[in-house]
């Protein structure tokens, strides 16, 4: 027997309550995701950054910026989508996520998946693409190819803040982008 979803606004409560590591101390409020609960397309990143974890909105920063004019080229809008992170907390100094957070925030992410229940999951960078398809595989092998994951299709592409660091993975961004929106037309 299949147990029921859990709404997404109760999802929500048990984030903000949730003490079980040490980035709960830190933060300044969960980031629990945004969007379209019916959407067809969840995307996943990392972890919430500095203007995330002070709005409690996914991709609000430079990042957000171009992820926002990124969807445009896939014929979305952040309204079209669905927008989460591995963790909900922000790690301190943006470090990179350990095993133990990761290990006790994703249920919350399983959980969203589940109520969400998209056609696509698009991975934005190495720690959602490695956790979603269970690899050690990175993104810039993976980007830009469609996977599979139960019976969900994933495609991981470029985390948009790669390219604030690296200009040349602005056109791969692109590229990428691009065939997700084709993959949505077929």
């Amino acid at each position: 027997m299949q147990k029921p979803h859990i709404p997404l606004d109760e999802l929500r409560r048990q984030v903000e309550a949730c003490q079980a590591c040490p980035l709960a101390g830190g933060r300044t409020q969960t980031v629990f995701g945004d969007g379209n609960p019916d959407a067809r397309v969840l995307f996943i990143g990392e972890a919430p950054g500095k203007n995330e974890d002070l709005q409690g909105v996914p991709f609000v920063g430079k990042a957000g910026q171009n992820l926002n004019q990124l969807l445009e080229i896939a014929g979305l809008a952040r309204e079209d989508v669905f927008i989460a992170n591995v963790l909900k907390c922000r790690p301190p100094g943006n470090r990179d996520p350990r095993p133990e957070e990761i290990e006790l925030c994703t249920p919350f992410l399983r959980e969203q998946t589940r109520t969400i229940n998209p056609e696509f999951i698009v991975t934005l960078g190495n720690f959602a693409t490695k956790f979603v398809l269970k690899t050690e595989m990175g993104i810039t092998r993976l980007h830009g190819t469609l996977q599979q994951a139960g019976r969900f299709k994933v495609f991981p592409i470029y985390h948009p803040a790669a390219a604030i660091y690296d200009h040349s993975k602005w056109v791969a961004l692109e590229n990428d982008f691009a065939t997700l929106g084709e993959l949505l037309r077929r």
